[in-house]
């Protein structure tokens, strides 16, 4: 039975679909969001993999920043994943003129950082907190995480090869923040971690 607990995805451009299916399988009511009034309507945020850029602008003109950096301020969940990252870090290099992020996790962030999409990779990660076997994490034109501050807990890193040690999970409060895809590989692992600080933030 879903619980009264309401998820939106940020349905502006990006993998909306596959989010709305991987949290439909944790127990909570998962909607998509477009519209400012929606994000009255919410429990916790979803940011979906996609161009950074691109959900920045459209968010921007469709009247939903503004309503959205005022529920995160407010303690608002949010996890944010590759593209997502971006939008929840504070600080992005080799961000393009004009870009603006949401903010809230005390952390900088690469843009493209892994390559272009014909370097994308999948491997398998520690995660902590997510019990079980490893995650296998799929990045596509993925962003790494290049300085957190303190109260940032990084959750995952890069095991091997040229971007081993790499930050590419990590969570500050109610925000959390993949660089990967967990949406596309139907490992809801990352998904049940997400609405457990979802519940626990009441």
């Amino acid at each position: 039975m879903p619980t009264d607990r309401v998820v939106g995805v940020l349905a502006v451009q990006g993998d909306v679909r596959e989010h709305l299916a991987a949290l439909a399988e944790c127990d909570v009511v998962a909607r998509p969001v477009r519209r400012p009034d929606e994000i009255a309507e919410i429990d916790a945020l979803v940011v979906p993999g996609g161009e950074s850029t691109t959900i920045d602008k459209l968010t921007r003109a469709f009247d939903l920043r503004e309503p959205i950096l005022d529920r995160l301020k407010s303690g608002m969940p949010a996890y944010g994943s590759c593209a997502g990252m971006i939008l929840l870090a504070d600080r992005v290099v080799d961000a393009i003129s004009g870009q603006q992020t949401f903010g809230g996790i005390d952390m900088t962030v690469r843009r493209n950082a892994f390559g272009r999409r014909v370097e994308s990779f999948e491997q398998d990660l520690a995660f902590d907190g997510v019990p079980g076997l490893p995650v296998r994490a799929v990045f596509i034109r993925a962003p790494w995480v290049e300085q957190v501050g303190d109260l940032v807990e990084v959750l995952a890193t890069v095991a091997d090869g040229p971007a081993a040690g790499r930050i590419v999970a990590v969570r500050q409060g109610n925000l959390l923040a993949t660089s990967f895809h967990p949406e596309i590989t139907g490992d809801t692992r990352v998904h049940r971690l997400f609405v457990e600080m979802v519940r626990s933030a009441g």
